[in-house]
């Protein structure tokens, strides 16, 4: 009847309310979990990041080879992030309210700071945004306004056009909830970067795996023809003992 399904309903709606509020605490005690690890990791990225540092051009070629990261860095994006020295991803303690990712740099030609730093918040009300370092850049050396210099070029002649410069980055907080590269670095390539900046060797692996299979497969096939090459020999010399039987015994007919 119309009455128990009402009853029904009111009953399901009491059980969300419990099944809602069980599921908050639960974000709440893994909240506490997270914050009580994130300390707890911290020693290990600090050593992580010295043994990093002995490693010539490891960043840049991380970042080179993670396939969302390089798709946004032009040539001389590429050349600026060589003097990329070490990253360091912090979690404000709270965790929920965000995170700073801080790029360290050597002297280099294209700007003068030595960290560049971008931070996303999320303020009480929920709202996301962010804030990062002003780049200072050399004289004729920024990169953000060269790669739209060079887009414009390209769509003239209606060649490929650069992507827009990974520094561009730094300076864009329209959508600080859905900042793909700042999530990406945070969430893929901060926990393990060893993994990406590995990437080539372990292609060159597998090619090389590959080579010795082709090379045993081209052994089998000279195998096989010698193989065959006997055989052929040996029939021939059947062949001949058979002449030669012929010839005698024409002879004795004689």
């Amino acid at each position: 009847s119309e009455k128990e399904q009402q009853e029904a309903i009111e009953h399901i709606d009491e059980v969300q309310n419990e099944i809602d509020r069980l599921n908050e605490q639960a974000s709440e005690e893994i909240l506490k979990v997270e914050q009580k690890y994130n300390k707890l990791r911290q020693p290990f990225f600090q050593k992580r990041s010295e043994l990093i540092a002995k490693i010539p051009n490891f960043w840049v070629t991380t970042f080179v080879n993670h396939p969302q990261v390089s798709a946004l860095l032009g040539e001389e994006d590429e050349e600026a992030l060589h003097y990329l020295t070490r990253v360091e991803v912090t979690e404000f303690e709270d965790i929920k309210s965000g995170y700073r990712i801080d790029f360290y740099f050597d002297e280099n030609p294209y700007f003068e700071n030595k960290v560049l730093s971008k931070e996303f918040h999320l303020n009480e009300s929920g709202d996301p945004s962010s804030k990062s370092t002003e780049i200072k850049w050399k004289s004729g050396k920024d990169l953000t306004k060269r790669s739209s210099q060079t887009q414009n070029k390209a769509s003239r002649k209606r060649q490929h056009e650069e992507p827009e410069s990974f520094f561009t980055w730094f300076t864009d907080h329209s959508d600080a909830g859905a900042d793909e590269l700042g999530e990406v670095i945070k969430d893929d390539i901060w926990p393990n970067p060893l993994q990406y900046y590995l990437v080539p060797d372990m292609d060159d692996e597998e090619g090389e795996g590959r080579e010795d299979d082709d090379d045993d497969e081209e052994e089998e096939g000279l195998e096989d023809i010698d193989e065959e090459g006997d055989e052929d020999e040996g029939e021939e010399d059947e062949d001949d003992d058979e002449g030669e039987e012929g010839e005698e015994d024409e002879g004795e007919d004689d």
